[in-house]
């Protein structure tokens, strides 16, 4: 992608842009170069989008032929046009995950799309996708049941036997929930996923996958990495996902590519069609959308490597990379900095707490949700505290708590070299929780799962 000439066209055509330019004094036709473009001003949510009506924000003041909500972290709801050209674009994301990894083109494919259906970003638009790649001449069948988990578990059954393989599309943590609960002969379906929404770990991918009866994890399941402003960003391959798997069993290499103790989501993203710039740790992107958005900032943390930049780092730790993937650049992904908790100044994150979770000695009697608090008592001191949702059929136990306690603080100390620095050891064990499932407190049914809370009283709670 041109990012100047995406930026004449929507200086050209979009009058919320033009009208920002002019609070920031800027002549569009001076913006000539990419170190113009690289000088001007970031367009956010508070600052772009939300300022001007939303006519304004679409090319020629004329909303598109389909509108998508999202309600963020503050529930207050966001609408964002879409148009049959976004899915025509987007659906190329899908097409690689489905030819390269899933071998889509000759196998006769039943996708379930389990993302909520609705006014909601991602199941309406997930299905367009998909019918785009039917009309393009893959044998893909699509049913969309949407979040009902009990009609997805109804419909699977009747409809697998009649395909080679079947691929759900949805929320890590509900997809996990569906697989735990349904009580189906998975394996006989040739399971693949399709995720988006939030970072999870390898420990995740590997454990969802033995119990759905994947076969190859790299090549079974891929993430994409999108967001309701502008639809899908990047998509793991095979090779992304290789290479993310090696710097989970080396948590030291991870650190010094990524900077941080912690694993972020990593994916390939077109050049062509999206420009990403980084921003003092964060990432920036510009496209051509529903509604156009020029180095717009959505907070989300992270950073870029060029094909071989990447390559090359791994070749200097002695790996290798054996799966195919296309010679195009990496985004990688941690999410927003507010989903940290901060504990005897070590940043502690989800994802940490996540991998203990996962772990063979406890990930049975836990569903993987959970939330993340520091909690201050009487005397105030401060405890860094995990409450776990329990598998459906189990009860509060304290020898469950005991043991995922320590498998979350093996991990804590394995992964964070902050918190194991900065924490003093007797601090450092985690405060365990249990909740059974669908604790209306902390793990209410159907509600979109928070894994933080800010700091509170324990007399609070």
């Amino acid at each position: 992608m041109d990012p100047v000439d995406l930026f004449r066209r929507t200086a050209a055509t979009v009058p919320a842009y033009r009208a920002f330019l002019a609070a920031h004094d800027i002549d569009p036709a001076r913006v000539t170069s990419l170190r113009d473009f690289a000088r001007l001003p970031m367009t956010t949510k508070q600052t772009y989008t939300r300022r001007y009506p939303l006519p304004d924000l679409c090319r020629g003041g004329t909303i598109g032929d389909m509108i998508a909500v999202s309600s963020g972290s503050t529930g207050t709801p966001s609408f964002w046009p879409r148009s049959a050209e976004d899915e025509r674009v987007i659906a190329a994301r899908f097409e690689e995950i489905f030819r390269d990894a899933f071998g889509a083109r000759d196998k006769r494919t039943l996708a379930v799309v389990c993302f909520a259906l609705g006014t909601w970003v991602g199941g309406l638009f997930t299905l367009a996708c998909l019918r785009h790649l039917a009309g393009r001449g893959y044998p893909i069948t699509s049913i969309a049941p949407g979040s009902d988990k009990r009609e997805i578990v109804r419909v699977i059954p009747e409809l697998a036997p009649h395909f080679d393989q079947v691929v759900l599309l949805g929320y890590p943590p509900f997809l996990k929930d569906v697989i735990d609960t349904g009580g189906l002969p998975w394996r006989d379906y040739a399971i693949k996923m399709v995720t988006a929404g939030e970072v999870f770990s390898e420990e995740w991918r590997s454990l969802v996958a033995e119990r759905a009866g994947m076969t190859d994890p790299t090549r079974d399941t891929a993430s994409l990495y999108g967001t309701a402003d502008a639809g899908v960003l990047g998509n793991e391959t095979p090779l992304s996902i290789e290479i993310r798997r090696f710097l989970a069993a080396h948590p030291g290499t991870a650190r010094e590519i990524f900077g941080e103790s912690r694993l972020p989501t990593l994916v390939q993203y077109d050049p062509e069609v999206r420009f990403f710039e980084e921003h003092e740790g964060t990432l920036l992107f510009s496209g051509d959308n529903g509604i156009p958005l020029v180095r717009y900032h959505i907070a989300d943390e992270g950073g870029l490597l060029p094909y071989e930049r990447m390559l090359g780092l791994l070749a200097g730790h002695g790996f290798t990379p054996s799966a195919p993937g296309p010679e195009r650049p990496f985004v990688y992904v941690f999410g927003r900095s507010h989903f940290t908790v901060s504990y005897y100044g070590a940043n502690v994150y989800p994802e940490n707490i996540a991998v203990g979770l996962e772990q063979p000695e406890v990930s049975g009697m836990v569903s993987g949700k959970f939330v993340l608090e520091v909690v201050e008592d009487e005397q105030r001191d401060r405890r860094l505290t995990v409450t776990v949702e329990l598998m459906p059929g189990l009860r509060p136990d304290e020898r469950i708590a005991r043991a995922v306690g320590s498998s979350i603080l093996a991990q804590l100390r394995r992964l964070n070299s902050e918190f194991a620095a900065y924490v003093p050891g007797e601090r450092q064990a985690p405060e365990i929780r249990l909740r059974e499932t669908g604790d209306p407190e902390y793990f209410p049914p159907g509600a979109k799962h928070r894994y933080t809370r800010a700091p509170s009283r324990g007399d609070d709670l």
